[in-house]
């Protein structure tokens, strides 16, 4: 058969049947044990003929890699984290661990994203029931500690040197069927911990101390103040993912200025603040953690410099730590990036937006590494939230722009 043949069907009721069945494993993180869901999708796969590997440098938070094999060497690597954030279940209206009611799936995790991961299993029960090869070989890693950004997760697999890969796709959720896109891009981010030194003295005599929280508060204005006018320049392949970006999110929040604000420069989160012992005493000690994030391709570390520099105006605070990352793209008309489109445009009406993420991920790791990644689910507004749910529809559009992609790229000759 030709890359042009007829994609797989996937079964609706296998999707519903395996989310529930991935959702009903608790993968909470912290702690994120996911040794029992790993167990499960092992023997799943096993027994559709796959062989399996895991990686792990915390035995508690196991990576399951998998590959079936196809007609070239070309290499499409579907991956997707298994741990979830935590839940209150006094908040929820239905159970966490899985629940259906008519269309929607209910649980911690529905939607991010094992939801997602369902999708890519039953893919490949697709492939081996109907007795065909994918036209590129099919590589799959089934992750932990995403949701906490923790390094035993795909961050373990890549210093291990177990991943070769020509492309991928992870299945985080990135839009609805009214509202779908693909994730080509991320955020750079610098996370600053700020700390001020004061001089103690009692409350009612203040003038006698050094505020060491309105020390810092006088810094943060600073920074905040500066940060908001900062020129980005981003590199020119990012400008019309940074236009498709604000597009979208222009219909999302229904507040064109701040889709706008998203994008075309820094955005500032004071995070944390903390300092004084008493009502009464004038604070020696002060500390805030301050969250930078950066369109991607902008150069992080010159604005972490220029933080440094306006500092030396506030002699009392200082940078106590930071840590920063420069955000990472696809260009639009890279060979993935036209696939991925292509097989979401047969299935899903509109336009798909090739947009960035606010945030960053396991995308981010893997194309530092050298793998070219998108993002690419139908998914719900609901992800971390109380009663997170997916819809059956959202699976099976999901399943079907993936069924379509190992065709879409080999006609791209990816790696060839």
């Amino acid at each position: 058969m030709s890359s042009r043949e007829r994609p797989l069907e996937i079964s609706r009721d296998r999707l519903v049947e395996t989310t529930l069945d991935l959702v009903s494993f608790d993968t909470s993180n912290p702690p994120g044990d996911t040794r029992e869901i790993v167990d499960w999708i092992e023997s799943t796969l096993t027994d559709l003929g796959l062989e399996t590997e895991r990686v792990a440098t915390d035995p508690t938070k196991p990576n399951l890699l998998a590959a079936l094999p196809g007609k070239r060497s070309t290499t499409l690597l579907y991956s997707g984290h298994l741990d979830t954030v935590p839940y209150d279940p006094d908040g929820w209206s239905y159970d966490p661990l899985g629940e259906r009611i008519d269309n929607r799936l209910y649980g911690r995790g529905t939607t991010d994203m094992k939801g997602g991961v369902a999708t890519m299993l039953e893919l490949v029960r697709a492939y081996v029931v109907a007795d065909r090869r994918p036209p590129v070989t099919l590589a799959f890693a089934f992750v932990s500690d995403e949701e906490v950004a923790g390094d035993a997760g795909l961050q373990a697999v890549l210093d291990a040197d177990r991943l070769e890969a020509d492309a991928c796709v992870i299945g985080e959720p990135t839009g609805s069927a009214d509202t779908p896109s693909i994730t080509v891009a991320d955020k750079g981010s610098l996370w600053l911990t700020l700390e001020a030194t004061g001089e103690s003295a009692h409350g009612s005599r203040p003038m006698l101390g050094t505020n060491a929280i309105d020390a810092l508060w006088d810094a943060l204005e600073t920074i905040r103040a500066r940060l908001v006018d900062y020129p980005i320049t981003a590199p020119r392949p990012v400008n019309p993912i940074l236009e498709e970006s604000i597009d979208y999110y222009r219909t999302s929040m229904d507040d064109a200025d701040a889709a706008r604000r998203l994008f075309d420069r820094p955005t500032v989160n004071l995070g944390t603040i903390e300092g004084g012992e008493a009502v009464n005493s004038v604070p020696r000690f002060a500390r805030a953690e301050l969250d930078v994030r950066l369109p991607a391709g902008v150069d992080t570390e010159a604005v972490l410099e220029d933080v440094r520099e306006w500092l030396r105006e506030h002699a009392a605070t200082s940078i106590a730590d930071a840590s920063w990352s420069i955000g990472t793209y696809e260009a639009p008309e890279s060979a993935l990036v036209d696939a991925t489109t292509a097989a979401a445009t047969a299935v899903l009406d509109g336009q798909i937006h090739r947009r960035s993420a606010t945030g960053g991920g396991d995308a981010k790791r893997l194309r530092n590494a050298g793998i070219p990644t998108v993002e690419f689910a139908v998914g719900t507004d609901t992800v971390h939230a109380c009663d997170e749910y997916t819809t059956v529809d959202a699976l099976e559009a999901t399943a079907a722009v993936y069924a379509r992609l190992p065709n879409a790229l080999a006609r791209r000759d990816v790696g060839e």
